[in-house]
């Protein structure tokens, strides 16, 4: 299980949640259009829902509810449950997982702009890895399970 995040990390997170109310479907937006420079990673997706904008805003309100709750993350875990398993269906792994990071938090600063500090991105790091290694141990179990 990933060590806990910090009380300054939660802070920052959590102080964040109205930027990405307001910007979070530019964001995700942005960071599909880096993630899927990567033709394997593409083929992964359901393309019509990320024209359609529908992944974007899936994707953007699940960030939502993670920082607004991310002092307490059993408060969402419903929702992490059905993105891990939609995440097997469509054959998430692990090593996905560093993709993600690589388009999401450049994704934040290319929206945010000088907005983003070095601070904002480093809390969000942290945070990204820590739901990460859940959602990947979460996973494996439901992959142990399917097999």
């Amino acid at each position: 299980m990933s060590e806990p995040l910090s009380p300054e990390t939660i802070a920052i997170v959590k102080a964040t949640a109205p930027v990405l109310q307001e910007h979070g479907v530019a964001i995700t937006t942005r960071m599909y259009e880096r993630l899927f420079v990567d033709p394997e990673i593409k083929a992964l997706f359901d393309e019509a829902a990320f024209r359609s904008g529908e992944q974007p805003k899936r994707l953007a309100g699940a960030i939502l509810a993670f920082a607004k709750n991310a002092d307490r993350v059993e408060a969402i875990q419903g929702a992490v449950d059905k993105i891990c398993a939609r995440h097997v269906e469509t054959h998430i792994k692990p090593e996905h997982y560093p993709a993600v990071a690589n388009a999401l938090l450049p994704a934040i600063r290319d929206v945010l702009g000088d907005a983003a500090t070095d601070e904002i991105l480093d809390a969000w790091g942290k945070a990204y890895w820590y739901l990460a290694d859940i959602m990947i141990n979460r996973e494996k179990i439901l992959y142990g399970e399917a097999h």
